[in-house]
């Protein structure tokens, strides 16, 4: 996957979390209660292009923070 691509839809998972006023240790809870097998690292590293994303991840993350999927993946930021 393009680096640039994973570090801005990880910028935006970021900004979005702090908007939702949430921890990453609350967003690696709710996605291991889920099913998520992740770690509060795991979502650091995601939210700095260093992790790839699985498909069940972006589609919690989505239900979690409660945004669109168009907030998730903006490339114009």
């Amino acid at each position: 996957m393009n680096k640039i691509i994973e570090k801005k839809i990880g910028n935006n998972i970021r900004i979005l979390r702090e908007k939702a006023g949430v921890t990453q240790e609350y967003v690696a809870i709710k996605l291991q209660i889920e099913g998520c097998d992740i770690t509060r690292s795991a979502v650091a590293k995601i939210e700095v292009g260093q992790r790839h994303l699985y498909p069940d991840e972006i589609i919690l993350l989505k239900q979690i923070l409660n945004v669109s999927y168009d907030e998730i993946f903006n490339l114009n930021n």
